[in-house]
Order: C-alpha cells, then structure tokens, then sequence
C-alpha cells in the first residue's frame, strides 16, 4: 500500500500463448534510491494460480526506481514437460529463449503501481496497469 512517503507495487502474469495466467512465477523485487544508486533486493514471491503476486514486501521511503525480475524459464520448462507426451517436434524444441525478464521503472511517492507482464515463450510485454 502506498503512503505520502512511499510507492507500491503490484504485478500479475498473464501467458498470451495460452490465454492463461501464469501460476508458479518467482518474481523478486528491488529497489534504490536514484538510478546511480545501487539496487537493494527487498524480496520476492511467486504468482498463485491467478498469475498474481499478492505479498511483495514494501518500498522503502525515498525509492525512485523499482526493478521486478520474473525468473520465467522454471514455468515453460514445466509446461513444456507437461506437453511433451501430446505435442510434435517444434521449433521451440530447444532452451527458453527467454530464461529471464527483468523490468525497471521510475515511480513516485504517494502512487500505486501495477505492472502486468503479458509472457508468450518468444517475446513479452508490459505496461503500467491500473
């Protein structure tokens, strides 16, 4: 929850080559206090079945850039386990291209921020959501 002195953030996950959320995301969350500054971790979750991260610790007065690493390769790992047995051989046969998605943005005090990651094995996108 934001205050007058601190921000908040907020994700879910949301598998675009499904239609599905993302269930089972490590997600950690850093912060620092100017972009020279060095980052801090502060935590991490992971999304539920929802796709939803609903415990990620709280901005420290004074945060100006917040960072949110998704370690994604665990979650299509274990998808494509799960499809192995039904799906033919395919291009995406090989390693996740990407393992990682590491998401920074500039956020002021007193104001909440929710960032969705909209995943797909080969790309993704973000946005400040609402």
């Amino acid at each position: 929850m934001s205050t007058d002195t601190t921000a908040s953030v907020s994700t879910h996950i949301l598998d675009t080559s499904v239609g599905r959320p993302a269930g089972g995301v490590t997600v950690r969350l850093s912060a620092r206090p100017g972009w020279q500054a060095a980052w801090r971790e502060l935590g991490g979750s992971a999304t539920d079945a929802d796709g939803r991260c609903k415990d990620l610790p709280a901005l420290p007065e004074g945060t100006t850039h917040v960072r949110l690493d998704f370690e994604v390769e665990p979650y299509f790992e274990k998808k494509k386990a799960e499809a192995q047995q039904d799906a033919p051989a395919h291009r995406d046969s090989g390693a996740v291209f990407f393992p990682e998605v590491a998401i920074t943005f500039a956020v002021t005090a007193g104001e909440h921020y929710h960032v969705p990651l909209l995943l797909n094995p080969f790309g993704y996108s973000v946005y400040r959501g609402s």
